[in-house]
């Protein structure tokens, strides 16, 4: 499984490229939806806060 700072780094990627691109992409027929900003925003303020309990030393027993 990908580290905390690369599972963050992955979330940040895909919001920079709904945010640059747009959420959905249409190809002739085929129209593709990308995750929603909320969705990956929130997951992005998760990843933070568990980055951040790391590094003050405080873990959680459970990962969601």
């Amino acid at each position: 499984m990908a580290t905390l700072a690369e599972q963050l780094d992955s979330v940040q990627a895909a919001i920079l490229n709904i945010e640059s691109k747009g959420q959905s992409i249409t190809d002739g027929d085929q129209n593709r939806t990308n995750a929603l900003l909320a969705t990956l925003y929130a997951r992005e303020q998760r990843l933070l806060n568990k980055i951040d309990r790391a590094s003050r030393g405080r873990t959680t027993m459970a990962e969601f």
